[in-house]
This record gives structure tokens, C-alpha cells and sequence, in this order.
């Protein structure tokens, strides 16, 4: 049982350290007030409604606002993960050093195998059930 739960905490403990150090971005492509789409790593897909580029009439031509628009948020991750004692305040060592000692004492096992119905006797057999029953084991 203890194995088992060391293992589990030390997947869950690596699983957090990978999750907290990853950075990822999230594209959202909205058109006008309407979000269009979300893409996590990718760029996001266009409604196809961009203002086209048209070189013949440089001069002529005026430049119309589109009603598009890109917003990437860029969720980063921790750069440091190792943090040292000497950075902690005293209030933060006495809690660490109560927790550390605490845990330690917490999965002591016993001296002797308990058994609390060791000093009383099984209940009298009044009737013999398999032989009333009439079930035998072949």
C-alpha cells in the first residue's frame, strides 16, 4: 500500500512540474463582435471575410478598416522550478520542518500484528448448515 502510494505521488508531483513549466498560446479570431474560432498552439482559422490587397490603383484607392480581428494571449510557464531554502523566511522553515517531521511519523508501523478478536471464542454451533442445506463441496 505504501509503494502504491509513493508511486502515484511521485507521477502526480512529475505531472505538475511538467503542466507548471509548459507555455502554450491561444488564438481567437473574431469577426466584427462574433468569436469565429479558438486554436491552442495553432494560428486560428479565418471567417475568409479579409479585406483583399489590390495593386492596380495605388494612388485612387482608399483603405477600408476590416471588421476582423486577431487577439493571441500567450499563457507562460514557470522558468525557474528549483527554489532554495536560504530564499525562505523562518515562518516558511518552521512549517516545512513540522511538515517533514510530521509525514515522517505518520506511516510508523506497529510492533506486533493486532488482532482484537484474538481473546474471545467463536460463537457455539448450534446447527450444522451445510448438512441441513444439504450443499457439499466435491
Amino acid at each position: 500500500m505504501k509503494e502504491y502510494f509513493h508511486k502515484i505521488s511521485s507521477m502526480t508531483m512529475a505531472l505538475l512540474v511538467l503542466f507548471s513549466t509548459v507555455s502554450f498560446a491561444v488564438s481567437k479570431h473574431y469577426c466584427g463582435d462574433f468569436l469565429v474560432d479558438v486554436a491552442v498552439v495553432t494560428q486560428a482559422e479565418t471567417c475568409g471575410m479579409q479585406l483583399q490587397q489590390s495593386s492596380k490603383d495605388d494612388e485612387c484607392s482608399f483603405q477600408k478598416s476590416s471588421c476582423c480581428t486577431d487577439q493571441i494571449k500567450l499563457v507562460e510557464g514557470q522558468d525557474e522550478v528549483k527554489t532554495s531554502v536560504n530564499d525562505l523566511d523562518f515562518q516558511q522553515q518552521v512549517f516545512l520542518a513540522s511538515f517533514v517531521y510530521t509525514y515522517i511519523n505518520l506511516f510508523e508501523g506497529l510492533e506486533q500484528n493486532v488482532i482484537p478478536h484474538k481473546n474471545y471464542p467463536p460463537p457455539f454451533l448450534v446447527k450444522d448448515i451445510h448438512i441441513l442445506d444439504e450443499v457439499f463441496l466435491i
